[in-house]
């Protein structure tokens, strides 16, 4: 998708990622990571991004989502609207219906802000 970086943008970023574990975190750090965690605290998102990350082609239409989560499309889309403000997934318009891919650089964010340091 436009916008997006390079393959070699992610691991040049990730000695800026901050990590709790080593230092204190400002404000703003602290609140775009809160922003994810508080994004993942809910087992049917946690669920949907479980489903993304298994899925062959790596993206999923938001109308395969219903029937294995039991939920209706309504509350569907409103749980990845979620992770997309989150930043954990974004989703591509493609006629009808709206395909939705993990952010892999986001989620490697969050869980380097949890790693211990080696």
């Amino acid at each position: 998708m436009a916008g997006r970086k390079g393959a070699n943008d992610g691991a040049d970023s990730a000695a800026c990622r901050p990590s709790l574990l080593v230092a204190p975190l400002d404000p703003d750090a602290a609140a775009a990571l809160a922003r994810g965690f508080t994004a993942l605290a809910d087992p049917v998102r946690l669920r949907i991004l479980s489903m993304l990350a298994g899925a062959p082609t790596g993206e999923v239409c938001v109308c395969d989502f219903v029937r294995p989560l039991g939920r209706s499309q309504p509350t569907v889309s409103h749980h990845l609207k979620i992770l997309g403000e989150a930043g954990l997934v974004h989703g591509e318009r493609r006629g009808r219906w709206v395909w939705y891919a993990l952010d892999a650089e986001r989620l490697a964010a969050l869980r380097s802000a949890i790693e211990s340091p080696r």
